[in-house]
């Protein structure tokens, strides 16, 4: 009997963020099903938007049975968002022993952007008597809920209003897990104490809207983002006063004609970055891509300036890409062809012999980088429309099911293709 390499959730709505829970529940390291959750969140044009949290209906269905008749996934738990999540993500594995002074150890964390930072508090498995609801949603007494516990949103630098402007996405930080860094539409990054509910920091990063931001992997002072400007810039809380320019995207080569009137705030078009990503393995590697735009960027931070490779496989706009967490990271790329691509740029990256130390300064650049094309993903997978998102579950142990039949240590790939989430094993 084979394992399963694919399961399916029918969400009530259509998916548009979505994350891969980093460990186990706590407690619950020896039930293997609870290293099987999902984060997501919908996507309705009015206020009343939802974010759920989704798990195995039972542990059987990652062996190919007679579970075909049953959902692989059931909804845990929900709760309402109003406007839709920009953003959803569990906490990362760090938080499980994090210091919290309003967190119970039993509990995990989410965090969700939309009109303001949320924190939402999970409690998990009750008591474990799913066996005996096999093919029915769990009762509503199942022991889960999902419970918002701050609203961050705070004055904005740019505008005036007293509310925040609405998140792009933010960045939780692995290291410090209080940590987190948001992106927002005014211009600004601001980084959060969730621990405290205070805004530590909110600097002008660009000079349009911020698309997305990420820590700099292992550091707790560096953080880079992208936005509608075309840039990605890097930022060291030790030093705000000046950020890094790593890449301008290239003027278009078909500029429009002036117009008779220049308005004072006309700049010149680019080709707004919506997406970045380190490498966890060697973190001089990002991956980032252009609005409307079907190749992925790969740049290094030791030569700021030009891509060191461009992916190209795609055939229509990309929407979402993702690092895995092996030894040697996959790179999973999605978008409106309904393919996810995945990548091995192991053999193309320069060996991690150096890797900055998070604690150093950007590193000067190394001008011998020249541009790469690669155009031969290592594995493909077509959906049946088109693809929003993804998240990459951890490293699942191997397990035995009472059976005898057993499963393989490995990761899946969760994708989000209109209300549908299929989990990939790669």
């Amino acid at each position: 009997m084979a394992q399963t390499s694919l399961l399916q959730y029918e969400a009530p709505w259509p998916v548009h963020s979505l994350d891969w829970c980093k460990t186990s529940a706590p407690g619950q390291q020896l039930r293997p099903r609870s290293a099987f959750r999902l984060g997501v969140a919908s996507f309705t044009e009015n206020y009343q938007n939802q974010i759920a949290v989704v798990g195995l209906q039972d542990e059987r269905v990652l062996v190919e049975d007679d579970f075909a008749d049953y959902p692989d996934f059931v909804t845990l738990c929900e709760a309402y968002h109003g406007y839709p999540a920009t953003s959803l993500q569990w906490q990362p594995a760090s938080a499980q022993n994090h210091s919290w002074s309003h967190k119970t150890p039993s509990t995990e964390l989410l965090a969700t952007t939309g009109d303001a930072l949320r924190i939402w508090e999970y409690n998990g498995d009750g008591p474990a008597t799913s066996s005996s609801y096999v093919g029915r949603q769990p009762p509503v007494s199942s022991g889960h809920s999902l419970t918002m516990k701050t609203a961050l949103s705070g004055q904005s630098k740019v505008q005036n209003q007293s509310a925040g402007a609405p998140l792009t996405n933010f960045s939780w930080n692995e290291k410090t897990p209080h940590l987190i860094v948001t992106a927002s539409i005014d211009t600004t990054c601001t980084v959060w104490n969730i621990d405290t509910s205070t805004a530590m920091t909110q600097l002008i990063a660009h000079d349009r809207e911020v698309y997305d931001v990420a820590w700099l992997p292992g550091s707790t002072d560096i953080f880079v983002s992208v936005g509608a400007d075309g840039s990605l810039r890097a930022f060291d809380l030790r030093s705000l006063e000046h950020s890094t320019i790593l890449y301008e995207t290239p003027a278009p080569k078909t500029v429009p004609p002036p117009t008779l009137t220049p308005s004072a705030s006309a700049r010149p078009p680019t080709s707004p970055l919506l997406r970045i990503a380190f490498n966890p393995s060697d973190s001089n590697y990002m991956s980032t891509f252009h609005m409307d735009g079907s190749d992925v960027q790969i740049l290094d931070m030791r030569s700021p300036g030009q891509p060191v490779m461009e992916l190209r496989g795609h055939h229509a706009p990309i929407n979402a890409l993702g690092w895995g967490s092996a030894e040697r990271p996959l790179l999973a790329t999605a978008g409106d062809d309904c393919q996810v691509l995945l990548w091995d740029l192991a053999n193309y990256t320069q060996g991690a012999a150096s890797p900055r130390s998070a604690g150093s300064r950007l590193n000067s650049p190394r001008p011998d980088a020249k541009k790469r094309i690669v155009t031969e993903p290592i594995m493909a997978y077509t959906a049946t429309s088109q693809i929003t998102s993804l998240a990459w579950s951890p490293q699942i142990q191997g397990m035995s099911m009472n059976s005898g039949y057993s499963t393989v240590t490995g990761e899946w790939l969760a994708i989000a293709s209109g209300k549908t989430v299929k989990a990939l094993k790669v």
